[in-house]
């Protein structure tokens, strides 16, 4: 008796359609294809549907889903051009980054949110991270930025810091960080003990530089408006009216980091930063960093912000160097005594 055997099916082609943007702006228009279509390409590259431009309009040929994504992105960086921004690849890659990890984001939104300007030039969080990093400051009394190196974490805590100087919402901005030893102790250093912290207090000042004019820093200090110190120097001390950031955290013992969140006054904001991969205690010390989340868990008005190597805004390899050692660490689970002290000889890094 002959089997019936049912003819094989073929999948069914995806259907094409077609999707028309009119760009009625003949100068945004040319900011949007970029010079000699270098941002056209470039968009041409990072969609799946097929771009066709004439004239002042742009037609999407490809799937319904590839057509969305493609009018999307268009969309966003017209939203860009028309205020005021240039179009660069940097932009074109962090937006379409941003639509695909979250479609409900508007880009243009991150991108444009200014923090500060000086000099021409504005501070803005540049991924969907920092700016979730950025609204948790405005919205808690203490916010804790954990990630890699290159993630903006100190450098944008920083510039909220000079805004709410600026717009008097605090009297003054207190930096600090832990001086931990790197191979040398600070006494067989030479100098002052001025001069003995100031390596490790370094990358705070030219942060500082970049967002205050430096002729008015010596007599902020002076003033006690700004003030750069190390962490032991705030013991014994209640900080009233001030924006109080703590860099390189992981860095602190539990007690340290007690002692410090301790001195938060009437009229304070706090801004903790660290990478709990990078620690350099001596003696397999605790990291406060690493066991304040478990003590803080639940605590109103507190906020942990988590960045990743997706939201370095340093050189690409940055990125790349970052995902390279968590593969590594994952493999290679670091004894107790040896944790994370591989980072020593970066000290002096800025986030």
């Amino acid at each position: 008796m002959a089997e019936n055997k049912a003819a094989p099916t073929t999948p069914a082609a995806a259907p094409v359609a077609q999707t028309r943007i009119v760009v009625p702006d003949a100068h945004a228009m040319v900011s949007l294809l970029g010079s000699g279509d270098a941002i056209l390409k470039l968009i041409e590259e990072t969609v799946a549907a097929d771009v066709h431009v004439r004239g002042n309009e742009i037609t999407l040929t490809g799937s319904p889903a590839d057509n969305a994504f493609a009018e999307r992105l268009f969309a966003e960086l017209l939203t860009l051009v028309e205020r005021g921004e240039v179009l660069t690849p940097d932009a074109v890659a962090r937006t379409a980054g941003m639509l695909k990890a979250d479609s409900n984001q508007r880009p243009a939104e991150v991108l444009t949110l200014n923090i500060i300007s000086r000099r021409g030039r504005t501070i803005r969080p540049k991924t969907l991270n920092q700016k979730r990093y950025v609204d948790a400051i405005d919205d808690h009394t203490i916010v804790f930025g954990i990630g890699p190196a290159g993630t903006g974490k100190t450098y944008l805590a920083m510039a909220k810091a000079v805004q709410a100087l600026q717009a008097k919402q605090v009297n003054r901005i207190i930096l600090t960080r832990p001086a931990v030893e790197a191979g040398e102790r600070l006494g067989f250093l030479p100098g002052t003990l001025h001069e003995k912290i100031d390596p490790y207090l370094r990358p705070l000042y030219d942060a500082l530089h970049d967002m205050v004019d430096p002729e008015s820093i010596p007599r902020l200090m002076q003033a006690g408006t700004i003030e750069v110190a190390p962490l032991a120097y705030m013991r014994g001390r209640t900080l009233n009216d001030a924006f109080i950031i703590l860099d390189e955290a992981q860095n602190t013992t539990a007690e340290q980091m007690k002692m410090f969140l301790t001195r938060l006054g009437f009229g304070s904001k706090i801004v903790v930063t660290g990478d709990v991969t990078q620690i350099d205690l001596p003696g397999g010390a605790t990291s406060g960093l690493r066991i304040v989340r478990h003590i803080l868990d639940g605590v109103e008005d507190v906020h942990f912000a988590e960045l990743s190597s997706s939201d370095v805004v340093r050189h690409r390899l940055v990125s790349d160097i970052v995902d390279a050692y968590a593969r590594y660490d994952a493999d290679h689970p670091p004894s107790r005594d040896g944790e994370g002290r591989r980072a020593a000889a970066g000290r002096g890094r800025r986030s």
